[in-house]
């Protein structure tokens, strides 16, 4: 049977050259509990400190954008049931970023690897209750039948719980996770207080990224020495890449931290001198020109250029126009924001104007002058990062393409004399969804 994601265009790129896979494998269909277990899943989840104290010893990095370290989410959460609060382990796997697909893929190809890992997670903070949060109707079918093995199998775990909203960009967030859990909206809210200090029901609770969950039970084989292997030594690991644009199939690669970037075109089959430049790390951390060809994945060098690693996604900008892109970007977060904030529904709004007059070449110098001072100003307001990711968008424009942006105000630009770049999700990853 040819894999969902295929059909759809999508592939599965595999593992970089030499690179022991961790989290992808073959195959089109979900794993199966048996054959998990056979692999070595499940394992006795032995000594909560003593697994603690490996996870410290990973470096593991959050996967879903902010890279925090998941040992201290864990540690501060565990202090609490050690005073006599319950505890809660929340699986974000609302992937509301377009360009990504790592977590949708995850959870519908290996439901048991990350029940596995929110396993482990409950385990060290002595959790009682867990959750499973998503917006891909198909991955919550996986995750059913997944659940359903789990039931009659003997293995011990917290009740879990799969909650189900509509996918936006600022579901993703924390916050936004615990409100719709407790049957609110899935919007953010102030901060603080953060979900680890009081989350779900009022409990302290850990809210982890389904991917960083994922790589628990390699950390719970292998220790934190053995996750150690691949990668550098401030970005330990291997991480999942979504790779779109360059006029090639969106596909999903593992990759080991510290790879050169050069590597990865050539594993997507992208030409180094056709990049103009790249959004890294979806669409938060903005544009970065061809720096990105010399630089190796991990988060201080991409930090280095003006960008991030984010959550792994990697859209190449080859024969679209910079300008375009970034107007592209802003008018997303213009109209995917929360609505709460005055700051960020006026400032998304504003900036989105502004990079669209600039696309159509009917901006004036000082439109972008307004553009690069509420790049400055904005950054930082607001209960959730939508408007830094879109200050972000803005500033990396301004810094890195400056040469695009005086084409588009002398109304001069090739690429878009045929007409600019429009997309209302940029490379946005569409994949099937099973009937």
């Amino acid at each position: 049977m040819q894999d969902i994601f295929e059909r759809s265009g999508f592939r599965v790129g595999g593992p970089a050259p030499g690179l022991e896979p961790r989290l992808l494998r073959a195959g089109a269909d979900a794993e199966q509990l048996d054959g998990y277990r056979t692999a070595g899943g499940y394992r006795p989840a032995g000594d909560p400190e003593a697994l603690l104290e490996q996870v410290r010893r990973s470096g593991l990095l959050g996967r879903g954008g902010a890279a925090f370290p998941l040992a201290v989410k864990l540690a501060g959460v565990r202090a609490a049931h050690q005073r006599g609060s319950g505890t809660v382990v929340l699986a974000n796997g609302e992937e509301g970023e377009p360009a990504s697909i790592k977590d949708k893929w995850l959870l519908r190809q290996r439901p048991h690897l990350v029940l596995d890992g929110l396993r482990l997670a409950a385990g060290v903070v002595g959790a009682e209750r867990a959750v499973l949060y998503l917006s891909d109707p198909a991955a919550a079918r996986s995750l059913d039948a997944a659940l359903t093995e789990l039931d009659s199998s003997g293995i011990e775990a917290p009740p879990i719980e799969l909650v189900l909203v509509d996918p936006t960009y600022v579901a993703g967030e924390e916050t936004a996770a615990v409100r719709a859990v407790q049957g609110g909206p899935a919007l953010p809210s102030d901060k603080p207080p953060r979900p680890f200090e009081r989350g779900v029901a009022g409990l302290p609770t850990v809210v982890s990224n389904v991917e960083t969950l994922a790589h628990l039970p390699f950390v719970h084989a292998h220790g934190g020495a053995g996750f150690r292997a691949a990668g550098t030594e401030a970005s330990p690991g291997t991480f999942l890449a979504t790779v779109t644009g360059g006029g090639r199939p969106a596909a999903l690669y593992e990759l080991p931290h510290g790879l050169p970037f050069t590597e990865l075109l050539a594993l997507h089959g992208v030409s180094p001198d056709s990049v103009r430049g790249a959004l890294t790390g979806g669409y938060f951390a903005g544009m970065v020109d061809r720096a990105v060809v010399d630089v190796t994945l991990e988060h201080n060098a991409l930090r280095a250029i003006g960008g991030g690693l984010g959550c792994g996604a990697f859209s190449l900008i080859t024969t679209e126009c910079p300008v375009a892109v970034a107007a592209a970007v802003l008018e997303y977060f213009a109209r995917e924001n929360a609505g709460q904030c005055g700051s960020c529904w006026n400032g998304t709004a504003a900036m989105a104007a502004a990079a669209g007059a600039l696309r159509d070449g009917a901006a004036t110098d000082e439109d972008v002058a307004r553009l690069r001072r509420w790049s400055v100003v904005l950054r930082g307001r607001g209960a959730c990062g939508t408007l830094d990711g879109a200050t972000n968008a803005a500033a990396t424009l301004l810094a890195h393409f400056g040469a695009d942006v005086a084409t588009h105000l002398t109304g001069t630009c090739p690429t878009c004399a045929d007409g600019p770049y429009r997309a209302e999700r940029p490379f946005e990853v569409h994949p099937e969804v099973r009937p």
